[in-house]
């Protein structure tokens, strides 16, 4: 099979593609516009593979996207390319209407006009799989509710108003044109290679560094942490065997609040970091800074995944402690890898205070 994967350079894409080819026989096309947030440096082993090829193009442009389909004949598509940092929506939401409708639109369009130009036996394999978050269902304040398939949509911020807008697309496309699409609607994920604007790189790289801690608010903040490549997992599984139409909620049934977060961090650093301690810091936790909250800020997320773990069979791999190790001690190792980021628009400043 060959697997047409937007958004390939990014945090999520990037780890798709390296458990498709490290893991799986099947071919991939990598499709990346290459925005601040793109980095091929991210899968520099899976693109010497073969079955590996890489397409700089916008899911905007509809006559590339065309070109790459009549091209490339892809079996099936996971869609991940997203403008997808809340903070940077609150200052710039038109970029991620833009490329969250605007291309999910534009790739959903292209994605018909080639399905139906396939024949029936070709058809009937084709997928087009939409890769969505759990932020699409608001806030869940005040309960001990989880996130199903069926909760209802209350984004709160421009980011998650336009990943709830593409979801909505993806499953009339389907219900309209009979486009076979599945969508995932995911919590927070971690891992290696992430770009260092979201909270636990951000606070590696800062606490590395001696800068202070910025925790939004109290830090109660509750999100359900999910590690990257167990969620690269679940995405692959739902494409090969999830059931048209359906939706998939996957979570890492890891609820933490935000300060237990920074606070694993900085025990983690304490204990793996050894010589890289920055001059003049006594203990990393002496650098948490609590500072204005977001506007806007959803209190708590927590998704319900058991639905993919019945009908799927997938569950996590990691705990949250197993986890973040892994994830604190590949940044301690890859230094060359974020000051090769840092070197670029982002020097891990905050964003989104002024909109």
């Amino acid at each position: 099979m060959k697997i047409l994967v937007t958004g390939g350079a990014g945090f999520i894409g990037s780890a798709v593609i390296r458990h498709l080819i490290e893991n799986t026989p099947h071919q991939v096309v990598n499709l990346d516009k290459l925005t601040y947030a793109g980095n091929l440096a991210s899968i520099a082993d899976a693109a010497l593979s073969e079955r590996y090829t890489f397409e700089q193009v916008d899911i905007c442009d509809s006559e590339a996207i065309a070109a790459v389909f009549t091209q490339h004949q892809p079996d099936s598509i996971m869609h991940l390319a997203a403008e997808s940092h809340v903070d940077r929506s609150i200052n710039s939401a038109g970029e991620f209407i833009h490329t969250n409708m605007v291309g999910t639109y534009t790739l959903l369009e292209q994605a018909r006009r080639y399905y139906t130009s396939l024949n029936t036996e070709r058809q009937a394999v084709f997928r087009f799989h939409h890769i969505s978050t759990d932020e699409v269902y608001g806030d869940l304040e005040g309960t001990d509710d989880l996130f199903t398939e069926q909760t209802a949509y209350a984004p709160s911020s421009p980011y998650s108003a336009s990943k709830a807008s593409s979801d909505h697309l993806v499953r009339a496309w389907q219900r309209t044109y009979g486009l076979p699409t599945l969508v995932t609607n995911c919590s927070n994920n971690y891992g290696p290679y992430h770009f260092p604007e979201k909270l636990i790189p951000h606070m590696i790289l800062n606490a590395l560094a001696g800068k202070p801690l910025p925790v939004y608010g109290d830090g109660h903040q509750v999100r359900d942490w999910l590690y990257v490549e167990d969620h690269a997992r679940a995405l692959v599984k739902v494409l090969l065997e999830g059931e048209i139409g359906e939706t998939y909620n996957i979570g890492g049934h890891n609820e933490k609040r935000n300060i237990e977060v920074v606070n694993l961090v900085c025990e983690l650093l304490e204990e793996l970091a050894g010589e890289q301690k920055p001059q003049g810091v006594n203990q990393y936790r002496d650098l948490i800074t609590f500072v204005k909250d977001r506007p806007g800020h959803d209190l708590r997320y927590a998704i319900d995944a058991s639905k993919i773990e019945r009908e799927l069979g997938w569950a996590p791999a990691e705990t949250f402690e197993t986890g973040m190790r892994k994830t604190v001690t590949w940044y301690l190792d890859n230094k060359t890898w974020w000051e090769s980021v840092l070197n670029g628009s982002y020097q891990l400043e905050r964003i989104g205070l002024n909109p």
